[in-house]
């Protein structure tokens, strides 16, 4: 069993970035940890990999030596502290997908890209076939909108695909044409025949799919893409979409793996969209809650969605049937506001539904609380 994921905070990179020390430190590398002591001003000090970092908390909290792994980098770089009864397997497959592992947004914005390019019809009829099947694959926000569209796009999200294959409805095609994980894989394959897959750059850029982790939303890339160096540029955009199908395919295998690690009770899924001009993607946190006083289940669903017209917007709704409590929050003011003129009727659909409404709110400013139970460390070179 995993610890969930420490939080480094205010590192100082300046002096480490011009040695190996800087190589190291990158998404997917596990690092020797162990507490040094506790300095004058009461932090913990802290020897990590080929850094000394001071941390405010306990001494109690942490082993005598433990390992941690690099889940990103940046200004607040996460840690998770591995337990030393882990699956070693397990651990190693994570451990390799890490660093492969990008948001779906680089992909979106290279489909939109090639769609663009007439000489898209020259491609072999198989490629542009696969292509097709990924672009429907897609959800749309009509879909999601609706209690069995979201349904069915989780179901479909790539999250479930191998359960999807052992347990097929009847009359479904094997494999499922429909799945988003399913449609990667077959479009890489046809990749792979072509050129072999480009190098994995150092990602850092999209946080990894983890249930310890906050939800994060992934906004859209500018479009259009920067201009490609050479004459052949369909070329060159199917290498990016290439390395960009690898990076969406280690993503969920992440999220995979990380749910295989834990009770079936808690899911984080992301659902790719055709939204208006563009693509979006919507991250889903599940959890299942304990059982309540009348015996039932409660769920908790949190989502996380940056739309051009709105910005980044994050929700919470926890339902305890027949109750329910919304919590939105919005980075913009303008967009709290606006989703603030829509509690009368969300208020008046949700009575109509037979729903008792507990809680409806929306505060302007992103949420980034740690996961659950998570150990926080605010920690410096």
């Amino acid at each position: 069993m995993n610890i969930p994921p420490i939080s480094l905070a205010a590192l100082t990179w300046a002096g480490a970035a011009s040695g190996t020390t800087a190589q190291s430190w990158r998404i997917g590398t596990v690092l020797a940890a162990r507490p040094l002591g506790v300095n004058p001003q009461g932090l913990l000090v802290l020897q990590i990999g080929a850094l000394t970092v001071e941390a405010d908390v306990s001494h109690s909290q942490l082993p005598a030596q433990f390992q941690v792994r690099v889940l990103s980098l940046g200004a607040q770089p996460q840690l998770e502290v591995l337990s030393q009864t882990a699956d070693p397997t397990f651990q190693r497959m994570l451990r390799e997908r890490l660093p492969q592992q990008n948001g779906y947004t680089p992909l979106l914005s290279t489909l939109s890209a090639l769609a663009q390019r007439p000489a898209l019809r020259q491609l072999p009829t198989d490629v542009r076939t696969a292509l097709a099947v990924l672009e429907q694959a897609l959800r749309t926000p009509a879909e999601i909108t609706r209690g069995d569209g979201l349904r069915e796009a989780i179901r479909r999200s790539g999250l479930f695909f191998e359960s999807r294959l052992l347990q097929p409805r009847p009359g479904q095609t094997a494999p499922p044409t429909d799945d988003w994980k399913g449609a990667l894989l077959r479009l890489a394959a046809l990749l792979d025949r072509r050129a072999p897959p480009p190098p994995p750059p150092d990602r850092g850029d999209a946080a990894p799919p983890l249930l310890q982790r906050s939800l994060q939303a992934q906004p859209r890339l500018p479009l259009p893409l920067p201009a490609l160096a050479g004459d052949d540029d369909v070329a060159q955009l199917l290498r990016r979409l290439h390395g960009d199908v690898k990076a969406a395919l280690a993503r969920i295998e992440v999220a995979q793996l990380d749910a295989s690690a834990h009770p079936a009770s808690a899911w984080v899924v992301e659902v790719p969209l055709l939204g208006k001009d563009g693509h979006d993607v919507l991250q889903i946190k599940l959890e299942l809650g304990t059982d309540t006083v009348d015996g039932g289940k409660g769920w908790t669903l949190g989502f996380a969605l940056d739309l051009p017209p709105l910005g980044p917007v994050q929700g919470e709704l926890q339902l305890h049937e027949p109750r329910l409590s919304v919590r939105l929050w919005a980075e913009r003011i303008e967009t709290a506001q606006k989703l603030e003129r829509q509690f009368t009727p969300l208020r008046q659909r949700l009575a109509a539904c037979g729903v008792l409404l507990d809680q409806l709110s929306c505060q302007v400013g992103i949420p980034h609380p740690p996961g659950s139970g998570a150990l926080l460390l605010k920690a410096m070179a």
